[in-house]
Formats: structure tokens, C-alpha cells, sequence
């Protein structure tokens, strides 16, 4: 009998006893592996992710999970050779394989700098500013983002069995969950494959993954108001998980990518003889044939002027007639299979409702020439373009998740946005324009209906990703029929998996809590320089208040001479005086922040290496002539940085007058040596 995928449970594998689904090879029809999942023991997966993998992780900081999600993308980038033979299995080209494989591996990297650089050294995550709570400042409140202790489903499509999970599993794990893994059983042999070799580096701490080869049977009984599933699939399963007591009465929540009526819109401003047409044939095309149009982000309606509908037509059938369709391992393919030949029926019968409101103008579903393979023993297909009739209904609401578009015309801006938000929410739009007045028109228009808007015209063309292409740090998820949920978009989806709390508390207990120094909590004053202690040494709240510095007339003079900003509020005293702001005369703005540089600053070598920049720098009060100042320099937050010698320190600056009046705030950035 043929292999039988196993499941990853409780720190072991776990193989079925029944003989399972038959997976059949998406270009050859012959059976690849059988899948099932009976017998498994869900409560005890969901136990050792709550238990084992949970704790093990929050036991990390920030940066030492992104530490950990750069050295798996490292190992998984070491077997790229396995997972590319298994992708061509699926029906995936070389091209597609490597939007699901190197594209998975490469979000983990992303994340894994994002996690280092934007999140801090802790496992608390400090959302927004302290708000003053009392007059006299000691009732403060912030908000803060911290771990659940749950765990996160991820439910997936059988399209990409690779980028599906590690788009997942990546800002889950920053944010302290473990996952349980479900890929779709068409592909699942393929995540099953990339999940082993996670498992076997050994990188991950046990129970931060768990894998379900087949049903998930029971699981949703057993999950919590901490828990929580992404779905990534049909509009009706995502129906069915949402009346599931688990989301309705337990409160488990569901995040659903669902189906969705992308659409492509051409600017009235393109003529043929522009660049900008053929870039939007040529993303037609794209979306069309890449991974043989089975992306959620495919553009399924194509929208263009009335007056360009032939031209488009044309262009477009011309690309698709090159379009080579075969065995996804032959090199000279440009489309491999779908990823079954049932999945090929639904395509055809979606055709059929299509075409109820539209003609085909290009291709035929039932007949497709070959190379390499069988046109009947594989789930192969030809790419199928349509023209809908004036008011059709089905482009509207038929998804056919395959090589499929249908041209769809427009004669006004307020029709082009109209006929695009009738998809009732998608995932992405393009628009396709070299004209900024309607680029922005459109985009104000389209923007409530999508959770991406694409604008393409010759000065982005070289550098852009392109229509179908999520990328890890920008949201990707829909409004609507797309299924509302929302996935990456950077840090934004780490913190979807988190809590945030509203704390209130006197300055001392936040930064007790939040790990980080908050004004009016206790300051340490001793006779040792900040400057001269090493990270190891420093402490929060060790702080430093200077001496007084006069400003003069001559420092001011001096200052716009020096440096050429003779703005007439330092130099001319008649009009300065005018100025209802300030009356007079007064200092530039950064010559007090670097008088009271010079006033906080140890110079002579030590710990402090350099200082990397300025955060929050506002000017509160006029400096004037002969008003004297002074700086008191805190040290706010300590953020080591473990691939160096050295780490990072916020210090908190706060410059006064002679009446204690705060003339400058704001935050010094410094690199700090560890010895």
C-alpha cells in the first residue's frame, strides 16, 4: 500500500490505521500518498501545545523567537531541492513553487528581522504613549500587548502547502503561541515533508508545532476563549466554522480568508502605444497561469474602458496563446496542472455559470494540448478568458478558482469603482494608470471593499512585486466575501495574536510592569556617570542632571552664522518681536538640544559607543536670551542585542529653563558595549 501521511502529536508521529484518502499526482494521476488522521488524539495535542510548547516559548524574549525563526528559514533553505521535487507533484511549475517555498522561507526571514528590530528585548509590547490619567501625574495608564496562553489553529488551502503554514506559523510564534497545523489534504504531503525537517533541527521548542495529516475530527471541542483559528479556504466552510460553538459560545477567534473577486482596473488615460498597457496584460496573464490561477489573490475580472475592451481582448489572447501547458518539470512549461481533477470540474462548472452573462473569447475547458503529460490523466486545463455581456450578474459572484478572468467594461470612473466593489470585498485590486488624479479617485473608491490596492504605471513597474503577491509586511486579508480576517501586514500580525490591556497604575508600578522607565517614576542619581557604565551595569532609571548653561546672544548669532539658518526669529529682533509666538529674539531649536548635549555628555572613551538617533523631539518653550537651561538624561529602556557586543539605550532628555519649564523633550539613542 502507498505511504500514509502521518500526523506531529504530543512530541511523536503518529500514523492512522485505516488506510486513508487516496492523493493522486496532479500530472500524472497516479497515487502519491494516503492521507488520514483517525485515531488521533486531538485533546492531547491541544494539552501539549497549552502545557509544553506555550510556556517553552513565552519562557523567550521577542528576539530570541525571532532568533529562533531565522535559523529554521536558515534549515529549511538547506532543502529546497526535496520540497521543489514534491511541488511539481501538486501541479506547481519551478516559477510557482518558488512563490510558495522561497516565498514561506522568505516571510520567516522577514519576520524574524522584524521581530529583532521593531519589537523589544522583552516579552512585553508597549502600544502607543503613557496617558495622564490625574493632574498631578502619578494615575498613569498604558496600553500593553501580551501573550495568550493558547493555542493557534491554522486551517489551510491546498494552493500553497508550503507559504500557507510558515505565513502562519511565523507571527504566531513572535507572539508567544504554539501551532497546530492543518494543510489541506490535496497538497498536505508537501507540508508534511517541510514539517519534518523543522521537527528534525531540533530549532523550535517541543510543542511549538503540531501536525494534523487529514480531518481535524473533535479539535474545535476543544478550544478556548485563548485560542485561536486561521482558515484559509471557501466561503462555506468558513460559514460552518463560524456557527461552531467554539467561536459562538466559547469565544475562540476565527480569522477567515475566504474567496475572493480580485479585479484589475485599467486607466481611461492608457492607450496601446503606453507602457502601461502592456504591463497590465502582462498581469493578467500572470495571474492567470501562475500556480494555474489557484491563488486567492488571482485576478478573476478584468475592468476596462468600453473603448479599450477589444484591444485588451486581443493582447491578452495573443499572450495566452504562448502560453505552454504541461509537465510542471519541463522546462519550456509556463503552466503546470491544478491541483487535482476535481478541483479541475469545479473550474469548468464555474465556466459554465460564467458563461450564462459572458462568451468565451479565448481557450477552451474541455480541451488543452499537452507537453510532457497526459491532458486527461493530469488535472490539466487551458487558460479561459470571457467578455461579459452589459449587466452581467455571475463575474460578480462565481469564483472559478483556476486560469479564468472575464473582461468586464466601463464608460465612467463612478461605474469602473461601482462594478469593482460588487465583488463585495476582496482580498486586492489593481489599477493600472498613469494618471494621479485617477489613481486617486479610484483607490479612495476601492479602498473600503479591499485589503490591498496595487497602483502600477512605468515608475513602480521595475521594482514591483506585482497584482497576486502578499508580501510580509503589508496586510493581506479582505473586507466582506473575502472573509474579514487579516494576516501579516509586519508587526501589525504578531499583535493580532496577542492581548491588549489598558493598565493603570502610579509611574513606579508601570515601569515595574512594562519594563521600561515612565516619567515621574523614581530616578537614580550617583556620583558614577551613566556614560561610564557598560550594559551589564546600567539600570533603569540610572539618571544624570546637569549643570546650567546661559544662552547668550552671541551663542545665537554665532549659531545662524555657523550654520546658515538665519531665520528672523534669531536674528531679527524688530520682526521677532512681532512674532506672537515668541516677542522677541530666540534660540534655534537645535542649538539647545546640542547645548544640552554638551551638557550631558561624558567625552572622554568608555561604554557609550555612538549615538544612532532622536525619537519624539519636541520644542515646548522658547529659549530666549540669557534664559538658562539644564538637561536631565534617564535611562528609559535596555535592549541588548545578541548578535553583538553591544546594545541599545533609550535615554529619556528633558531640557528646562530657570523656571523649571520643559524647553525640549525627547529620546537619545545610543549603542552601549555589554562590557
Amino acid at each position: 500500500m502507498t505511504e500514509l501521511l502521518e500526523s506531529y502529536v504530543a512530541g511523536r508521529w503518529f500514523r492512522a490505521s485505516d488506510e486513508g484518502q487516496r492523493i493522486l499526482d496532479a500530472v500524472t494521476g497516479e497515487e502519491v500518498v494516503r492521507v488520514s488522521s483517525s485515531g488521533l488524539d486531538v485533546a492531547a495535542m491541544v494539552t501539549h501545545a497549552r502545557e509544553v510548547g506555550g510556556p517553552a516559548i513565552r519562557r523567550l524574549t521577542f528576539h530570541e523567537r525571532a532568533t529562533l525563526l531565522k535559523q529554521v528559514a536558515l534549515d529549511l533553505s538547506q532543502h529546497k531541492d526535496e520540497f521543489y521535487a514534491l511541488s511539481f507533484r501538486t501541479g506547481a511549475t519551478k516559477r510557482d513553487s518558488f512563490v510558495d517555498i522561497d516565498g514561506g522561507i522568505g516571510t520567516m526571514f522577514s519576520y524574524a528581522g522584524k521581530g529583532k528590530r521593531e519589537l523589544p528585548n522583552d516579552v512585553v509590547y508597549l502600544d502607543g504613549a503613557v496617558e495622564q490619567l490625574g493632574r498631578a501625574g502619578t494615575f498613569l495608564g498604558q496600553h500593553v500587548y501580551t501573550s495568550r496562553p493558547g493555542v493557534a489553529v491554522q486551517i489551510n488551502a491546498f494552493n500553497f502547502p508550503v507559504w500557507g503554514m510558515l505565513e502562519k506559523l511565523a507571527p504566531a510564534f513572535l507572539a508567544g503561541l504554539p501551532s497546530i497545523v492543518k494543510p489541506a489534504s490535496q497538497t498536505a504531503y508537501l507540508t508534511e515533508t517541510v514539517v519534518r525537517r523543522i521537527i528534525a533541527s531540533e530549532i523550535l521548542p517541543e510543542g511549538a508545532l503540531q501536525l494534523i495529516s487529514g480531518s481535524v475530527g473533535a479539535l474545535f471541542d476543544q478550544l478556548g476563549e485563548q485560542d485561536s483559528v486561521a482558515f484559509t479556504g471557501s466561503a462555506a466552510t468558513a460559514d460552518v466554522l463560524r456557527r461552531n460553538p467554539a467561536v459562538q459560545e466559547r469565544g475562540v477567534r476565527l480569522g477567515v480568508e475566504a474567496d475572493s473577486l480580485n479585479a484589475s482596473v485599467l486607466g481611461p488615460d492608457v492607450t496601446t502605444d503606453d507602457p502601461e498597457f502592456d504591463l497590465f496584460v502582462k498581469g493578467v496573464v500572470t495571474e492567470m497561469t501562475v500556480k494555474a490561477g489557484q491563488k486567492c489573490t488571482a485576478i478573476r475580472r478584468v475592468i476596462v474602458p468600453e473603448s479599450s475592451a477589444d484591444a485588451v481582448i486581443e493582447a491578452i489572447g495573443a499572450r495566452l496563446a504562448r502560453t505552454t501547458v504541461g509537465d510542471p518539470a519541463d522546462e519550456s512549461v509556463r503552466m503546470g496542472a491544478l491541483a487535482s481533477v476535481g478541483q479541475r470540474e469545479e473550474v469548468r462548472n464555474a465556466i459554465t455559470a460564467l458563461r450564462r452573462s459572458a462568451d468565451i473569447v479565448f481557450g477552451d475547458p474541455d480541451a488543452v494540448h499537452t507537453v510532457g503529460a497526459d491532458a486527461e490523466a493530469g488535472a490539466f486545463m487551458s487558460p479561459v478568458l470571457l467578455r461579459a455581456h452589459d449587466g452581467a450578474e455571475e463575474p460578480h459572484d462565481v469564483e472559478p478558482f483556476g486560469p479564468v478572468s472575464t473582461v468586464l467594461t466601463y464608460r465612467t470612473v463612478d461605474e469602473a469603482i461601482a462594478l469593482t466593489a460588487r465583488g463585495r470585498g476582496s482580498l486586492v485590486a489593481s489599477v493600472i494608470t498613469h494618471d494621479p488624479g485617477f489613481a486617486r479617485e479610484v483607490t479612495l473608491g476601492l479602498a473600503p471593499w479591499h485589503g490591498r490596492v496595487l497602483i502600477l504605471d512605468r515608475d513602480d513597474a521595475a521594482e514591483s512585486t506585482g497584482h497576486g503577491s502578499p508580501l510580509p509586511m503589508l496586510v493581506h486579508g479582505g473586507p466582506g466575501r473575502a472573509g474579514g480576517g487579516e494576516e501579516l501586514g509586519g508587526i501589525r500580525g504578531v499583535l493580532h495574536h496577542m492581548q491588549r490591556t489598558a493598565v493603570q497604575a502610579s509611574p513606579d508600578m508601570l515601569t515595574a510592569i512594562t519594563g521600561r522607565w515612565t516619567t515621574g517614576s523614581k530616578r537614580t542619581v550617583t556620583d558614577e556617570h551613566p556614560f561610564r557604565k557598560s550594559l551589564a551595569d546600567l539600570r533603569i532609571g540610572d539618571s544624570i542632571v546637569s549643570e546650567t548653561r546661559t544662552v547668550t546672544l552671541a551663542d545665537i548669532d554665532h549659531f545662524a552664522e555657523f550654520t546658515g539658518d538665519r531665520f528672523y526669529a534669531h536674528t531679527d529682533p524688530v520682526a521677532a518681536a512681532a512674532n506672537p509666538l515668541f516677542g522677541g529674539i530666540v534660540a534655534h531649536g537645535y542649538l539647545v538640544v546640542s547645548l544640552a548635549a554638551g551638557l550631558f555628555v561624558d567625552p572622554a572613551p568608555g561604554p557609550v559607543l555612538a549615538n544612532f538617533g532622536v525619537d519624539g523631539l519636541r520644542f515646548l518653550t522658547p529659549v530666549k536670551v540669557d534664559d538658562t537651561i539644564r538637561v536631565t538624561l534617564t535611562v528609559k529602556q535596555i535592549t541588548p542585542r545578541s548578535s553583538a557586543d553591544y546594545g541599545e539605550v533609550r535615554w529619556d532628555a528633558v531640557v528646562v529653563n530657570q523656571d523649571d519649564e520643559p524647553v525640549a523633550t525627547y529620546d537619545v539613542l545610543t549603542l552601549v558595549a555589554k562590557e
